[in-house]
């Protein structure tokens, strides 16, 4: 069992105290808070402000082609002399030629949505990248460990994009329990009370995505940012109509539409937003085809899923890089319910590390 053992030292001028856990041994973070791996808002300028505020910059990959993912990680190398890393989809027929472009980059992480095979594992960790996969069930967690990778993203029902059904104060301690690595929490993590509570549990650190996106370094469009400050907590809903997958987003009209829409009208959109795809990321349809067939094999999905899949990356970059509000779906963890302002990369760094050390110092003895 690995736990998150912490040691506190003192800060330097302006920087908040640093509370040492196994994550920020790992990956040579200052404090052990990652910013996840958002697929249109992780890119190189909000990635090198979490890096620059202390946290572990997880750039997101998915959407770029090849060419562009080597040039975003020298733009983030060029911003920040910090550890970052970068997030890869396990499944994309191109996943090689991704992990050689990190291992010539000299990126320190790699992160994975789904579990990278042991292959791909061992090659990275032969080049000296940490690998941490993200799971949603401790089984999933188990199974990496065993394949050699160097930590795990485990992540509860209240996290936001496609996610589970069960809670993270019920999931995270079944993982800490199972793995002999660092276990990082994610879903439902926002301040500095959080960090201490997934510590507490066993947990080496939080990941936190909505959190990061709601900083004044994300590039997500100003109305985009309003709609998320202004939702409550009922306002954020799970649905499976944007890919035959449970997806946690903000409620809206273009939501209410999807799930009122029948299946051929869906799968129609879902080709067509294909289409759009394949010109943006530079793919064959073959490549495509090839990434459909993986992607239903390690999820077990139908073809109607499949094909449903196409929506994600097109409806996302509606509203993340376009401000489209209507035309797009905005993935969102539950905590966009109780978030209220957009400080910086490093104000949020820093309130967190602050408020984790008042919440220690507080505790009953």
């Amino acid at each position: 069992m690995t736990t998150g053992g912490t040691a506190t030292a003192g800060a330097d001028a302006g920087e908040a105290p640093v509370l040492a856990t196994p994550l920020t041994k790992l990956v040579g973070v200052r404090h052990p808070l990652v910013q996840t791996g958002m697929g249109w808002v992780a890119g190189p300028r909000l990635v090198s402000a979490a890096a620059n505020a202390g946290a572990l910059g997880i750039l997101a990959s998915a959407t770029m082609p090849p060419g562009q993912l080597r040039s975003a990680i020298r733009e983030v190398a060029s911003r920040t002399d910090r550890p970052f890393g970068v997030n890869l989809r396990a499944d994309a027929g191109d996943a090689a030629e991704r992990v050689r472009i990190i291992i010539d980059e000299g990126v320190r992480v790699a992160s994975f949505a789904l579990a990278p095979s042991r292959e791909l594992i061992a090659r990275l960790k032969d080049a000296g990248v940490v690998v941490i996969p993200s799971i949603g069930a401790r089984r999933h967690a188990e199974k990496v460990a065993a394949w050699g990778a160097d930590a795990v993203v485990v992540q509860g029902g209240e996290g936001g994009g496609h996610t589970g059904s069960v809670a993270t104060t019920v999931l995270l301690p079944q993982v800490v329990d199972a793995v002999d690595i660092p276990v990082i929490a994610a879903g439902g993590f926002f301040d500095g009370r959080g960090l201490v509570a997934a510590l507490a549990y066993g947990a080496a650190g939080i990941a936190m995505g909505t959190r990061f996106l709601l900083t004044s370094d994300s590039t997500v469009p100003p109305a985009v940012q309003a709609r998320y400050l202004a939702a409550a907590v009922k306002d954020v809903t799970v649905t499976t109509k944007v890919d035959g997958l449970p997806h946690r987003m903000l409620r809206s009209e273009l939501v209410a539409s999807l799930e009122r829409s029948g299946r051929a009208a869906a799968l129609l959109t879902a080709v067509r937003h294909a289409a759009s795809f394949r010109k943006l990321s530079g793919l064959g349809w073959a490549q495509l085809v090839r990434d459909g067939l993986a992607m239903k094999h390690g999820r077990d999905l139908t073809w109607s899923q499949v094909l449903l899949a196409a929506n994600t990356p097109m409806l996302l970059k509606a509203s993340m890089v376009d401000g489209r509000t209507d035309l797009g779906v905005m993935a969102s963890g539950q905590v966009a319910g109780v978030i209220e302002d957009l400080p910086s990369c490093a104000e949020l760094v820093d309130r967190v590390m602050a408020e984790a050390h008042r919440t220690l110092a507080d505790l009953p003895r």
